[in-house]
């Protein structure tokens, strides 16, 4: 065994540690929906095409209703294309998603075929954003949606049509060491717990 491949074994192992410190399930769930969680450092580490797509494939299954799919990927794996998208990101964003290999941004069609408005629209645009998490998580990938960006901003450099809306930019990658992030971000490069599952649910009736 390598330098390297060490180092990485064990990288793995104080992640999964990491997991299980801060990560209780009040049920028996399936291990992916605890191990995946949202990562500000990547390593500078190509994602190939075949990666991309195959978790965009994934995203091509979510459930949707009256199978109407709103939702569009704008991706952004080139120095030129991660350019734009820099031109929108809030700079405290970009201490860390400069990083990340891959942008994408969900964006949603927020009318159906008819014309009339689709309901279900961002609904849907969310429960493609979940397939992508899980699907990368399941090839050693990291994911993180990142909220903070200037919408005005984006739908112009990308020439965004008014009938779609934009939901969140996807920073995707391989994770690295919290070491590359600056300092005050290392502090938070960890995987966060939930509340419990009786604050979340409601019987009958609010």
């Amino acid at each position: 065994m390598n330098m390297a491949t060490t180092i990485q074994t064990g990288y793995q192992a104080a992640i999964t540690q990491e997991v299980e410190e801060n990560r209780k399930a009040d049920y028996p769930v399936h291990s992916i929906f605890l191990n995946r969680w949202s990562s500000r450092a990547f390593e500078p580490k190509e994602v190939t095409d075949e990666t991309i797509y195959t978790i965009l494939e994934a995203a091509r299954w979510a459930p949707s209703g009256s199978n109407l799919q709103p939702w569009r990927f704008i991706v952004a794996k080139t120095e030129s294309q991660k350019l734009k998208f820099q031109e929108f990101i809030k700079p405290n964003n970009r201490l860390w998603t400069d990083d990340a290999p891959v942008l994408l941004l969900i964006i949603s069609n927020k009318l159906r075929q008819d014309g009339e408005l689709n309901g279900a629209h961002a609904f849907d645009a969310g429960a493609a954003w979940a397939s992508i998490a899980f699907q990368a998580h399941l090839l050693g990938l990291a994911t993180r949606a990142v909220g903070g960006y200037d919408k005005d901003k984006a739908r112009e450099v990308l020439h965004v049509p008014a009938n779609y809306e934009l939901h969140a930019v996807i920073a995707l990658g391989y994770r690295g060491p919290r070491e590359t992030l600056p300092e005050a971000l290392q502090e938070r490069e960890l995987p966060n717990g939930r509340r419990s599952l009786d604050e979340s649910i409601i019987e009958g009736s609010f």
